[in-house]
């Protein structure tokens, strides 16, 4: 599995690649490294209070720990129900792993009752932040797939056989079309385990 040292240690180790502003922390450097900061966001001057906060701020200082626990499998293959690096993924089976691991929060097995879990709130497509997570109509039934929302339009999960953990876009056509919602774990169930749901897929 690629840690964050390992990824950041093979960003900047070369003298080709550190720049004179390289960022300081490990998120932004990541974030830099998998194509989802452009290499600007290395001046990481500290905004104004009256600035919006940066997608850089927004993992750093929200679900920063969710969103790189979830990169770090980037790559890891699809498998149907799969639930752990070494037997791959399915995507409910990445989404819930990584909401284990970060959060301490035990999802329900399959992606349609993940969008039906207790306590985890709906949230609009406009208000939309990183750790939240996103569904998507793939097989022709609401919340067939889920992933993990990373800011910037973007997403993270477990897409199909063949494939591998990926970040894509959700503006792009064929996910925009398919959007069914997304959900969000409240603040009053962070680190308290749900109750165990089946584990069929």
């Amino acid at each position: 599995m690629l840690t964050v040292a390992m990824a950041c240690s093979s960003l900047w180790s070369s003298p080709g690649l550190a720049a004179p502003h390289a960022p300081d922390d490990a998120v932004t450097r990541l974030l830099i490294e998998r194509g989802l900061l452009p290499i600007d966001a290395a001046v990481d001057s500290a905004p104004a209070s009256s600035d919006p906060p940066s997608l850089a701020q927004q993992l750093r200082d929200r679900t920063s720990d969710m969103v790189i626990t979830a990169m770090n499998f980037l790559g890891v293959p699809y498998r149907w129900g799969g639930t752990s690096e070494a037997t791959g993924f399915d995507c409910s089976g990445f989404t819930r792993h990584i909401f284990e691991m970060s959060l301490g929060l035990v999802l329900p097995r399959r992606a349609d009752q993940q969008a039906n879990a207790a306590g985890l709130l709906e949230v609009a497509r406009n208000d939309l932040r990183p750790g939240d997570l996103v569904f998507f109509n793939t097989m022709r039934r609401t919340f067939s797939h889920v992933g993990i929302y990373v800011g910037d339009g973007k997403f993270i999960h477990s897409p199909q056989a063949g494939g591998a953990v990926r970040v894509e876009d959700m503006r792009y056509a064929y996910w925009n079309k398919r959007y069914n919602g997304a959900r969000r774990a409240g603040p009053a169930i962070h680190g308290v385990p749900a109750v165990e749901a089946s584990t069929d897929r």
